[in-house]
């Protein structure tokens, strides 16, 4: 096509494209429009992003542009696009692709993409020459924050490095016409990595992928533990179908009674086991391929210890090439949960995996491409609203979030997040890039790989911190990590109290400027530093970026035991009767029901003494510490929880087929008092136990009392204070049933409510939202 006619004068334009631009394919398709446009200049990639220089017309510019926006490659984003004239005659020959160069990085990396339908067509297709080979990629999909050392984004900066290019391979990589134009993994069984299989006695099987894939998957049917080197990491896996199996690999991996991950062949078996809508279809067959929470389908044959005590299973979709090829095999479903000990970092390392791993898995399915940076599988779920992120990692990290409006300005910030569900945040240049789901900070390899990753993040990114942000609480982890990091490099500290943070999260996702009203956050969750030097976690906050002023929250109770009433829910069940109904609430006909049975045989009088002497009983107004009180009072997890949330999730379980008839209980809110109290709750629901009430209906009956309560104080502080957006945020805003319900209370009393998509709720988004209190900071 011929340029098209416009303003006759042709001049030199230096075009900056920014966003989400490298490794996806941009510069073959800039070469495609402005070859079809029949333009001069060239493409190129730099630390800023793509320049192009173009020599054009002014309407051939306008036309250019459009096209480009408009045939935007899959996995690309264009935050911005900017053009400056230049002088200088107009090259000869038509346009080209330069060499890429180096300068400030400005740019951002695409998240690792799930294998496309076009590369998936060619592993199985017999007659191509990369048929069932396991490390097929293109530039709309494959490894890329999981291999990356540095920007730009070339194949000498990732873990392929050292994989040298065949001729074919070379040719399909140096012509713009191919979708594997610069693809950087580009490879092919005569060049590129290699699979083999390993046992205890050494290598099992090797050289023919579909010998190895087939005696591994053979493995799996027979009811053996393999460890699964993936994109990100490690994987243990098991057929999904046997109890034994399944039972063999909680015990070694010691790991009681937390959900495994699921992954199932292709969207129709998947369909056998759960019910899926057509969103959750499109985000579970999504190029981030994110582990997703789906209803179970009555009948389907997953083992019941795959996920006790819940309503949803959590499946993904094969997202690698190896993947693929290893489900078309087997039978059915397959647990895949990451491989290592409870607690500790997945491995990604082979050598790490044979030394780790050794006693867990019976086999090992592994390759030679290194995986430069972990990255577990993301979470997430569908709800009203859409697509709700949980854990944020693979096919999201590291994708950045555009900075509020007002604060694209210095300072370089360092958010370094919470302990639990661990991430830091860099901010620069407009941008806040979120690090991907780092685990919890108590673990020492948890430690280490957190210095890790951030060194390699501000390598990449060749960002230092002006400024680091961390929690206000001076125990955690991530608060010394800070004040390490500050003291090493002379940046500046900032303490962020913690529910703050949460608040700004919420905003910083949905793009609120900084100079927009304040709104009411309303923020559950278990604990967090409160600025009066007590535990808080039932927050009703009238806040900004700047600041925040507390106008309400839930009662503080006492944690008899400090962190152990996070674990033993029976401590929250006593502390919160004993608050409300005093220290004999087990005389009466309450001291018959089970749980006050089981209750009556713990030392309460210790516990009674703890909370009248203040010894290691901390009050809290914790919205978690609520729900596991009344899970202990239903008998669910009354002794202990093995993971984070455990009573609060398998109660929300228990309630949901209940939730439609549930009635509130009755109770009387004061206007005047700022905290919230329970007395009436916990009469309601003890009443209802000792009526007989079935659990799943008091659980349900506990749910829409609290969406009652907390609704009605965020409607009335709203109206108090003239706010008209509220905010919602926590770990407890993860319950789906509370979400749904205060939602539907506050949008249909005609407020505009915020609740967290793409960046969690819980403190996965604690660090977005302390860096963007931190770009604040030079406006307070």
């Amino acid at each position: 096509m011929a340029a098209l006619l416009g303003n006759p004068v042709v001049e030199g334009r230096l075009v900056r494209v920014c966003g989400l631009v490298q490794g996806v394919g941009f510069r073959p398709t800039v070469w495609r429009i402005a070859t079809a446009m029949g333009l001069a200049g060239h493409v190129r990639n730099d630390a800023a992003g793509v320049e192009i220089a173009l020599w054009c017309s002014d309407a051939d510019y306008l036309a250019f542009r459009a096209r480009l926006v408009a045939e935007c490659p899959p996995l690309a984003r264009i935050d911005s696009i900017e053009a400056v004239s230049f002088g200088g005659p107009r090259p000869k020959g038509g346009f080209g692709i330069a060499a890429s160069v180096g300068g400030p990085v400005k740019t951002g990396i695409v998240a690792d993409a799930a294998c496309c339908s076009a590369c998936l067509a060619e592993i199985l297709d017999p007659r191509d020459r990369r048929y069932f080979y396991p490390f097929a990629n293109c530039t709309h999909c494959g490894p890329r924050l999981s291999i990356i050392m540095a920007i730009p984004y070339d194949r000498a900066s990732t873990s392929m490095a050292s994989f040298m290019m065949c001729e074919e391979c070379r040719a399909e990589y140096d012509n713009p016409a191919d979708r594997r134009f610069h693809a950087q993994p580009i490879a092919c069984p005569v060049c590129g990595p290699r699979i083999w299989l390993e046992g205890e006695a050494g290598v099992e099987a090797a050289g023919d992928s579909e010998a190895v894939i087939n005696r591994a998957a053979a493995l799996i049917g027979a009811g053996r533990i393999l460890a699964i080197k993936g994109i990100g990491g490690f994987h243990l896996a098991c057929n999904a179908a046997d109890e034994a199996a399944v039972a063999r690999l909680r015990s070694r991996k010691k790991r009681d009674q937390k959900p495994l991950a699921l992954m199932a062949r292709d969207l129709d078996q998947l369909a056998e086991f759960v019910q899926l809508s057509d969103e959750e279809r499109k985000l579970v067959a999504s190029s981030a391929a994110p582990v997703v929470l789906l209803r179970r389908r009555a009948g389907g044959r997953i083992a019941a210890g795959v996920a006790p005590g819940h309503d949803r299973l959590g499946f993904m979709l094969p997202y690698t090439p190896l993947h693929h090829l290893l489900m078309r095999v087997l039978d059915g479903p397959a647990v895949m949960t990451s491989a290592n000990r409870s607690g500790e970092p997945q491995c990604t390392g082979n050598g790490e995996v044979l030394r780790d791993l050794a006693g867990i898995a019976d086999y090992w399915l592994m390759h030679d491409r290194e995986i430069v940076n972990r990255l577990d599988d993301s979470v997430a779920r569908c709800d009203s609203r859409g697509v709700s992120v949980l854990r944020r990692a693979r096919g999201f990290a590291p994708q950045p979030t555009p900075a509020p409006a007002g604060l694209e300005s210095p300072p370089r910030v360092l958010a370094t997040g919470g302990d639990l569900k661990a991430a830091f945040c860099l901010a620069a240049n407009g941008k806040a890039l979120l690090s991907q789901h780092l685990g919890d900070l108590d673990e020492v390899k948890n430690q280490d790989a957190w210095r890790k990753s951030l060194a390699l993040y501000q390598d990449i990114f060749d960002t230092k911190p002006d400024l680091v942000v961390t929690d206000r609480h001076p125990a955690y982890r991530s608060t010394r990590l800070g004040v390490e990091i500050a003291r090493q490099t002379g940046a500046r500290l900032l303490h962020v109290q913690h529910h703050h943070a949460h608040l700004a999260s919420c905003l910083a996702g949905h793009g609120r400027a900084f100079d927009a009203p304040p709104v009411l956050g309303v923020i559950l969750d278990g604990v967090g530093f409160g600025d009066d030097g007590t535990i808080w976690g039932g927050e009703f906050l009238l806040g900004d970026y700047r600041g925040f002023r507390r106008l309400a929250h839930f009662d503080p109770v006492a944690m008899p035991g400090g962190d152990k009433a996070s674990l033993e829910p029976w401590r929250n069940a006593y502390a919160h009767l004993a608050r409300a109904l005093g220290p004999d609430f087990l005389a009466g006909p309450i001291g018959g029901l089970p749980f006050a049975r089981s209750l009556a045989e713990k030392p309460l009088a210790v516990l009674a003494r703890m909370i009248e002497r203040r010894i290691n009983a901390p009050p809290a107004s914790s919205a978690g510490r609520l729900f596991d009180a009344c899970a202990a009072m239903l008998c669910v997890c009354f002794e202990h929880q093995s993971y984070e949330g455990q009573a609060g999730m398998e109660l929300e379980a228990l309630a949901t087929p209940f939730v439609e008839r549930a009635e509130v209980w009755p109770l009387a809110l004061s206007s005047g008092d700022p905290v919230i109290r329970w007395k009436g709750l916990w009469e309601a629901l003890l009443g209802d136990l000792v009526a007989g009430v079935e659990p799943g209906l008091i659980a349900a009956r506990f749910h829409q009392t609290l969406i009652a309560v907390i609704s009605q104080t965020a409607l009335r502080l709203c109206r108090e204070n003239a706010v008209g957006t509220i905010a919602l945020s926590g770990g407890v805003f993860q319950n789906r049933l509370l979400l749904e319900g205060v939602l539907s209370e506050l949008t249909g009393a005609g407020f505009e409510v915020l609740t967290h998509t793409n960046v969690p709720a819980n403190d996965g988004g604690l660090a977005l939202g302390q860096a963007t209190i931190g770009l604040s900071f030079n406006y307070n």
